[in-house]
């Protein structure tokens, strides 16, 4: 008798690759290494990060963290996969911490990320986090 609990699907399958695609990708921009990062990338992704700001390679994202922050790296709390026919969604969701340009460190700053996954490679990535508002906060403009 065949344990539905114990059975992977293609669907299941891939989707579990796909989110794995994902880590890796987030663990390269982390050292930073654009180039690595990037192997997880189809040709023409597009990427956007807060302020609706658009890049084709993480190069250019790696050049606007380096100017925000002194580091940066991220805390992984979850990954929220959803399968689809042709593609997975998945998101990452956890805290940044680091330090800001002037040295002060930082910590508990949420992030989501939201990639789309199509072929194992990334076609789209979305970055949303709270340090614009840490930064309006650090400056009296917390309203």
């Amino acid at each position: 008798m065949n344990d539905a609990s114990t059975t992977t699907t293609p669907a299941a399958a891939r989707a579990e690759a796909d989110r794995e695609t994902v880590r890796e990708f987030l663990e390269a921009s982390m050292v930073p290494d654009p180039e690595r990062a990037f192997t997880f990338m189809a040709p023409g992704v597009e990427i956007t990060f807060t302020g609706g700001r658009r890049f084709a390679h993480p190069g250019e994202s790696a050049a606007l963290n380096a100017r925000r922050y002194k580091w940066v790296k991220k805390k992984f709390e979850r990954f929220d996969v959803v399968p689809g026919a042709e593609e997975t969604i998945v998101y990452s969701l956890g805290t940044l911490y680091g330090e800001w340009p002037n040295g002060d460190p930082f910590e508990g700053n949420r992030y989501v990320d939201r990639f789309v996954v199509r072929g194992g490679k990334i076609v789209k990535m979305d970055v949303w986090n709270d340090s614009a508002e840490r930064l309006l906060g650090r400056h009296g403009l917390d309203v």
